[in-house]
């Protein structure tokens, strides 16, 4: 089972051994094509205007959009959460637009505020350690899409069908559960086809 991690901007390196970890294959998808050859895909954080201006640029947009119909699983970490939501605030534009949420961009501030705490996640037994930096935070959800995660009685964590969100970096620790959790997705799917 092959996942692969949008190599745009963003920690790579480290979501591609995270994955490692949770029993996969981590790629780094730099070309379109290479989406017809893994099951599962991350988009990493880094600054999601930039994200989508090179995706517009190397012709992800709809290519991952196709990927997305065709039910294969994407996670979308911090700037990446932005990226697959259909709705920015306060933006005109969404990028993907495949996550029924509505973010809130550099919700907990600037590099400064950046912070780590302990989460409960639905479906993951003990608490996953988190790394906030400029985190979104998701301020509304769709009617399809389950919360996995609050910080404060904010929500940081969901999924909706296939697409997985989390507001925080869980590639910055050694903790690989969250990780381990999408790739039990990306088999689920695998296993299953479309829904």
């Amino acid at each position: 089972m092959k996942i692969g991690v949008l190599a745009l901007q963003g920690a790579v390196a480290e979501h591609i051994r995270s994955i490692g970890l949770a029993g996969a294959e981590g790629v780094a998808v730099k070309r379109t094509e290479q989406l017809d050859e893994i099951d599962g895909l991350i988009i990493p954080g880094g600054e999601s205007t930039t994200i989508g201006k090179l995706m517009r640029k190397y012709d992800f947009i709809d290519a991952i959009r196709k990927f997305s119909e065709e039910k294969k699983p994407i996670f979308g970490t911090c700037a990446g959460l932005i990226v697959l939501a259909k709705e920015i605030a306060g933006q005109e534009e969404a990028h993907l637009g495949l996550m029924d949420i509505t973010v809130n961009r550099n919700a907990f501030g600037r590099q400064r505020e950046s912070f780590e705490a302990d989460l409960d996640i639905a479906g993951i037994e003990e608490p996953v350690r988190a790394v906030f930096i400029r985190a979104p935070l998701i301020q509304k959800v769709g009617s399809d899409v389950d919360v996995l995660a609050e910080y404060n009685g904010e929500i940081v964590t969901a999924r909706e069908e296939h697409l997985l969100a989390s507001s925080f970096h869980p590639e910055l620790t050694d903790d690989y559960r969250l990780h381990q959790y999408f790739a039990d997705m990306v088999r689920e799917y695998k296993g299953l086809g479309s829904k």
